[in-house]
């Protein structure tokens, strides 16, 4: 089976506060892009999870979501036998591109249709949650709002198709990283995302993206 993890990108992000449990609490519009991972995998008799990666310097233990994320479902539906999974890395890692939880999300997808076991895209997002804040979006896709911590969806108006162009600089930021340090109390100004929503549904991508 293979199947493909997509990149997203945040049209707006607006963060509110930061709770107590250390989550921030956000407002943002969220869009899958098609740049994207592949995951191949496959059945085999012996039981468990094997996990290999194109670049020695991802994981491919317990420490990789995808790995999470099929335990989680073997686990739970006590699984006989095992996957052998290949993860192919495109998207750029630590880019606020979603790349982890998009493998994870498209992971749920492979162990839930491989071994049969029923679950519907909404039972898969429910599930996603304990791995990542973003990984049920992940499993969703398309144009979403997105609150609470991320894990609140609702669907909204389609983009219309465009071109977009992306620009990886050669640093990585840890998004925990950026999160903490934040400084709420300095921020002034906030995206108007009720405003940019309206003009998604408008079709009117030049005035959204001056919001």
């Amino acid at each position: 089976m293979r199947l493909r993890a997509l990149a997203k990108i945040n049209l707006g992000l607006d963060i509110l506060r930061k709770r107590e449990d250390g989550y921030h609490e956000v407002r943002m519009i969220m869009q899958t892009i098609q740049m994207y991972d592949v995951l191949e995998m496959k059945r085999v008799r012996k039981p468990g999870i094997s996990l290999s990666v194109n670049y020695s310097y991802i994981p491919n233990d317990e420490r990789n979501l995808v790995y999470k994320a099929a335990k989680l479902l073997m686990d739970e539906f006590q699984v006989k036998g095992g996957v052998d999974i290949h993860l192919e890395k495109f998207i750029p890692v630590a880019a606020g591109m979603a790349g982890g939880s998009s493998d994870a999300a498209a992971a749920l997808v492979g162990i839930n249709r491989l071994f049969k076991l029923g679950l519907s895209q909404k039972e898969l997002m429910d599930r996603a949650v304990n791995i990542g804040a973003d990984v049920p979006y992940c499993v969703m896709r398309g144009t979403a709002l997105a609150e609470g911590i991320g894990e609140r969806l609702t669907r909204i108006t389609q983009v219309p198709d465009c071109f977009v162009l992306i620009g990886k600089p050669g640093i990585n930021v840890s998004t925990k990283a950026a999160y903490e340090s934040l400084q709420l109390d300095k921020i002034s100004s906030h995206p108007d995302i009720d405003g940019m929503i309206g003009d998604i549904e408008r079709g009117d991508l030049l005035a959204m993206t001056q919001k």
